[in-house]
């Protein structure tokens, strides 16, 4: 089966709800997904308006530096880069918990959060935190997903990439982890995306919120 790959920042309740959607698709064996890393904050700087190519970048910056989101953001990505080296499993799991930490239980994306989704994923946390004294690589790992973000044209996330290529931001309000739910939904971001309509955005009047699910 050939994998989807889907660009995510934990920062955002977006990419949550899509990892949700996209774990529910995988663990029934219907899709496979491999986990990228987007950063908000180095698309969204302004050093980065107008240019061809990032010149401020994420991984450049120290750890204890910049705005709340730039040093959460960072230090979740680095995490989530170490608990990687565990395996495939140990990835999803890992960055499911700290999502979930997160915008479901509404914690702080801190230190603290990083170690309780270690534990909740069942790391090895001897070797999580050998790991992540690895900076450099783990900075490296970090550069090369961000450059294929760049080069993809991500903008926001959830952005998914199929195996053709073809890649849209799927922004999700509402939450699901049920399998008939997740595929209807799935299905409906295929038949959008390969819609001949060339449909680029849907976006709702203010005053007209989505239906809850």
């Amino acid at each position: 089966m050939t994998s989807n790959t889907i660009f995510f920042d934990f920062v955002c309740p977006y990419a949550w709800r899509g990892l949700e959607l996209a774990q529910v698709l995988r663990k029934a064996g219907e899709q496979q997904f491999t986990l990228k890393h987007f950063s908000l904050v180095q698309g969204n700087h302004p050093d980065n308006a107008g240019q061809k190519e990032p010149v401020w970048w994420l991984t450049d910056q120290p750890g204890d530096a910049g705005e709340r989101f730039q040093k959460s953001s960072l230090l979740a990505f680095l995490a989530a880069v170490a608990a990687a080296r565990q395996g495939e499993e140990a990835s999803w799991e890992f960055s499911l918990a700290l999502f979930r930490a997160v915008h479901e239980d509404k914690k702080s994306l801190d230190e603290d959060a990083v170690m309780a989704a270690a534990k909740a994923a069942n790391l090895d946390l001897d070797g999580f935190a050998a790991d992540r004294k690895d900076e450099d690589a783990l900075r490296a790992s970090l550069r090369s997903d961000l450059a294929e973000s760049a080069e993809i044209g991500v903008f926001g996330t959830p952005t998914f990439v199929l195996p053709g290529g073809e890649a849209a931001y799927y922004r999700f309000e509402n939450l699901t982890r049920d399998l008939e739910t997740a595929r209807q939904w799935w299905k409906l971001y295929g038949e959008v995306l390969h819609s001949g309509a060339g449909i680029a955005t849907i976006k709702r009047a203010k005053n007209r919120p989505a239906k809850k699910a």
